[in-house]
């Protein structure tokens, strides 16, 4: 009996350290929100393929109840060599739509490409440019801030919003909890929650505010390039993705209205959230497009190279090796640079709640793109050593 007792326990144990690994999961808005949609491009980029099987690939694949990984995709020398998949019909009950699959974090650095491609069309005039004149932010701690500091993440918001380390919490407000950033428009929460507010600048020798990682801050960026381009808002999309990346199928950026908000709310213009949705095969597509700005020197490579240049520490003594965006010395332009262990690579990285991933490896011109349900995988094996070796 005692025995027996001693074998329940410590399955109740395992069973309940296994739920805790795995509740971080996520639902399926994208039939509850209004979007941003851009068609896909009938001219769209193709890929060729030199296959390979990879046994631990393989393995995350098929045990993805467990390990929560839908799909991987290794690029290199121009090809597709590994590409393994599982996705599902549905999440949370929710039908998945066209093969459509969440971004989480990883949209707040198409954000900032965005952003540098309304730079080199002229909507903006750098990086430099500051908020000013721009009646959403006026009286709030945003008012007259640096477009660059926003981009690393130095906006001085650490007093009302950002918690990196906690699943869900960089887009919820500190002293109001149930407020979530992602699903009201932004000229309302910097009405309601953001009047007076002032920008924490943590010692008086500081020149800048430390880093911190907030959903509030890119969509500060969004809706500032929304505001900046005005009618051509949409078009500027169009040119992105359907010109430019040429994704095959249609991308979304939803919007911060949901299907029921009122009439009033929905002839605001200034709506957008990073949250993004394509295939996985477009986003692999979006991180080819990236590798080729920087290697082909255009506009947005520029735009890349200088994020790079004027990325800063994140000094936040976190080293996770089971994420980009936790193994990760520092932060430019809404991404993730300096891969502990890798030393003076140029990786650009981007992170998604939930095991999300994207890494690009400049000069070796290779990416490594995971969608998952979870994050629940061996990173280390399928992510990292995939770059690294």
């Amino acid at each position: 009996m005692k025995h027996f007792l001693i074998l329940l326990l410590s399955v109740l144990l395992v069973d309940v350290a296994h739920a805790k690994k795995h509740k971080h999961t996520w639902d399926y808005p994208l039939h509850w929100y209004k979007k941003f949609e851009v068609t896909g491009s009938e001219n769209y980029f193709e890929f060729t393929s030199d296959l390979r099987k990879d046994a631990d690939v393989i393995k995350e694949i098929k045990n993805n109840k467990e390990t929560g990984v839908l799909g991987y995709l290794l690029y290199e020398d121009g090809k597709i060599v590994i590409d393994e998949a599982d996705i599902p019909t549905h999440v949370q009950g929710d039908k998945i739509i066209n093969g459509l699959l969440p971004s989480h974090s990883m949209g707040k650095s198409l954000v900032s490409y965005v952003t540098g491609h309304a730079i080199c069309e002229g909507y903006i005039e750098s990086v430099d440019e500051k908020f000013t004149g721009w009646e959403t932010v006026e009286n709030t701690l945003f008012e007259d801030q640096v477009l660059i500091d926003l981009l690393n993440m130095q906006a001085g918001d650490d007093k009302y919003v950002g918690e990196r380390l906690k699943p869900r919490h960089d887009n919820m407000l500190k002293k109001f909890a149930d407020v979530n950033v992602n699903t009201i428009p932004l000229r309302e929460v910097m009405q309601k929650y953001f009047q007076n507010s002032k920008r924490n600048i943590p010692s008086f020798n500081a020149k800048k505010p430390k880093y911190n990682y907030s959903a509030l801050t890119t969509n500060v960026i969004m809706n500032f390039v929304i505001y900046k381009t005005g009618d051509d808002w949409e078009k500027l999309l169009h040119k992105v993705f359907n010109e430019h990346i040429k994704v095959k199928e249609n991308v979304r950026f939803l919007k911060t209205l949901n299907q029921e908000s009122s009439a009033s709310s929905m002839n605001l213009r200034e709506t957008g959230r990073y949250s993004f949705y394509a295939t996985r095969y477009d986003y692999l597509r979006i991180a080819k497009a990236m590798l080729d700005d920087w290697h082909n020197d255009t506009c947005a490579g520029k735009y890349l190279k200088m994020l790079y240049e004027q990325r800063i520490k994140k000094n936040d003594n976190v080293r996770e090796p089971d994420d980009v965006g936790l193994y990760t010395a520092s932060y430019g332009g809404q991404f993730h640079f300096d891969v502990y262990g890798l030393g003076k690579r140029k990786i650009i990285g981007l992170s998604g709640f939930a095991g999300q991933q994207i890494l690009i490896d400049i000069d070796a011109k290779r990416i490594v793109v995971v969608n998952s349900l979870y994050k629940n995988y061996d990173w280390k094996k399928i992510v990292y050593d995939q770059i690294k070796n």
